[in-house]
Parts: structure tokens; sequence; C-alpha cells
């Protein structure tokens, strides 16, 4: 199947996909900085440059695209219907790179949450709300070691 879109549209629509700051990030760490919790963004010496840190509490926070990052993978990818190699490959790729990265948080003592566009843009508290339990617990006990 050919794409829809010329050579030179379809690499406008391209460039304009964000990785870092989009509008979901954006939305959750508004969120955050109303209930006054304090983090960073993007840390570069970090596996994966998590989109929010919370060092202090050993907190690695990445809102992923459901597209790029494999939401309901089983089923989505079934529905690729051009370039499905390269997409394929593309996608399962970078849930393999996610999964290291996950792997590698842990190891260096970190939490890792992990929210969909979706989740944040749909039901924003939950997702406040899950930082902040583990913050309060977090606070009241040591976090405890990864397996």
């Amino acid at each position: 199947m050919s794409d829809v879109h010329s050579k030179l549209v379809r690499s406008y629509n391209m460039s304009r996909v964000r990785s870092k700051n989009t509008s979901p990030e954006l939305i959750l760490r508004r969120a955050l900085r109303a209930k006054g919790i304090f983090y960073r963004i993007h840390v570069l010496n970090l596996p994966g440059k998590p989109d929010l840190v919370i060092k202090r509490f050993s907190l690695a926070v990445f809102v992923d695209g459901g597209f790029w990052h494999g939401y309901n993978w089983s089923v989505k990818k079934d529905e690729i219907k051009s370039n499905r190699d390269f997409w394929i490959t593309k996608i399962e790729g970078n849930m393999k790179r996610d999964s290291a990265n996950n792997e590698k948080l842990h190891a260096m003592g970190f939490t890792v949450m992990r929210f969909w566009d979706h989740q944040v843009r749909k039901n924003l508290s939950a997702c406040v709300n899950q930082i902040l339990l583990y913050i309060e617990a977090a606070k009241s006990s040591p976090v405890p070691e990864h397996p």
C-alpha cells in the first residue's frame, strides 16, 4: 500500500513528532508541580533519559506514546498496514530498549513508573496519585531494593 501523502508532507508530519516535552508529559509535570513535587526532566546520565526524575525518592517516570512504545501490541501489530516490516521492527526495538532501560534503572536503585500518554490525558489524577502514594510510602520507610 502506498502512502497517501507525498514524501515532503510525510517528512514534515514526522518532523513534528516530539520525543520530549510532549503535551501529556507537560500535563503531568504541571499537575505534579501544583502538588509541590519537585523533579528533574530528561536526565541525560540515566538510562532512557526519563521524562521525570525525583532523585530524592529514586523514582524515574516515563510518559510513553502508545504507538511508539507498543500499547496493546498484540492487537495493534496486526493493524499496521503500510511499511509493516519497518514499523514492527522499530516498535519492537523500542519495547526491548524500554525493558533494558527499566532493568538498568532498577540496578541503579530506581523505581520506574511508566504511564501511557492516553492514561495521562484521560485519568491524570490516577497517575498523579500513584506518584504521590509512592512518595508518601518512601517518606515513611526506605524504598525496598529491586531483585
